[in-house]
């Protein structure tokens, strides 16, 4: 599902300390500086959810940075690789 110039897009659900601490909005923050596109939300089992496409260098530098919050800690993430959205800009907190 990777395409010609290593774009891929990730579903991903992550665990540890993640809802209550910015997590999604420091996503945005560093997805948005990466030039990675996608979206993020909170799931009603303390969980966060999101989609990020672009490189894999790049969605794992953003997940770095994103565990290198304050208060955030990134105990688990399950991932898998998913379709690429073609014309999806920018990175949004649903």
């Amino acid at each position: 599902m990777t395409d010609s110039q290593g774009i891929l897009r990730q579903h991903m659900k992550v665990f540890g300390r993640v809802q209550g601490v910015g997590f999604r909005y420091r996503a945005k923050y560093v997805a948005n500086t990466l030039g990675l596109t996608g979206w993020v939300r909170n799931d009603w089992d303390g969980t966060v959810e999101l989609e990020v496409q672009g490189s894999i260098e790049g969605i794992n530098r953003m997940l770095s940075l994103i565990n290198q919050g304050t208060y955030i800690q990134i105990e688990d993430i399950e991932r898998k690789e998913i379709p690429l959205e073609e014309f999806e800009s920018g990175f949004h907190v649903r």
